[in-house]
């Protein structure tokens, strides 16, 4: 399990910055973030008061995710084969005057660190192209989830990775890469895994999750040149409405660099 290396900010965090590059920082994160937030909120009472839920990054990292998720007022655990992310993880909780529990160990390790069925919300982001067996990992990731409780995959996207060798210049790769059956244009690859949408609703199924929400993330924000965002201030945030829209497209969100999946442990 790795660090995110897009770790979003949640909405008015203090070091997210202002202006076009601000805008299409978000625009490479927020859509993630909507839909956290919506799953939040349906975890929460119905007359919309806020309660504290318990949240597990499983690969958090340093906590990109898991800082400002705590800043929201939940109890957040990250569970991190790295000692040296997890220190740095501590420091930046620290730093944002919040509490994250830091836990050494891989997915296999779930079962022995936390209680199963334990968390409202799973975050499994950038992990399931490292391991060794993505299909025990999502389980191992389903076990801690509560029923009716939520789960959030984001992962690389294989179709994605056809386009950007192809806009390359790597057309041999990218021809190797439709075919691949994990998502790899060869031995040089340093993705050691993408997925397709159906992919990961597979693995979903098989982890016993349902009611798939997926979604593209930065479908147009890795191909825009830096160019464009130098240019009108408004631009920025013109970005960030494009992502959200195409994001839910039925042909645009599937060649996002991305997919984010937000799937549920039955009842």
């Amino acid at each position: 399990m790795s660090d995110k290396p897009h770790g979003g900010t949640a909405p008015g965090d203090p070091g997210a910055g202002s202006g076009p590059h601000r805008a299409a920082s978000a625009a490479r994160t927020d859509v993630v973030w909507e839909v956290l937030r919506s799953a939040l909120a349906e975890q929460g009472p119905a007359d919309g008061e806020n309660e504290i839920l318990d949240i597990v990054d499983a690969g958090g990292g340093t906590g990109g995710a898991a800082v400002p998720l705590a800043q929201l007022g939940h109890r957040v655990t990250v569970v991190d084969p790295s000692p040296d992310s997890l220190a740095a993880l501590e420091r930046r909780a620290a730093e944002a005057g919040v509490r994250v529990r830091a836990l050494q160990g891989e997915t296999t390790d779930l079962a022995h660190l936390l209680p199963a069925a334990h968390a409202h919300l799973v975050l499994m982001h950038n992990v399931l192209e490292y391991v060794d067996d993505p299909a025990a990992a999502l389980a191992d990731v389903a076990a801690l989830t509560r029923p009716g409780g939520a789960v959030s995959v984001l992962a690389a996207n294989a179709v994605a990775g056809v386009m950007h060798r192809a806009l390359s210049g790597h057309l041999a790769d990218a021809r190797r890469l439709i075919d691949a059956p994990e998502g790899r244009w060869g031995p040089g690859d340093p993705m050691p895994r993408r997925f397709t949408a159906g992919q990961l609703t597979d693995l979903a199924e098989r982890a016993g999750l349902g009611g798939d929400d997926i979604r593209g993330v930065r479908v147009f924000a890795d191909l825009l040149p830096g160019r464009v965002l130098d240019g009108e201030a408004h631009v920025g945030e013109q970005l960030l409405e494009l992502e959200k829209a195409a994001s839910v497209h039925p042909a645009l969100a599937g060649i996002a660099t991305q997919i984010h999946l937000l799937a549920r442990r039955p009842l």
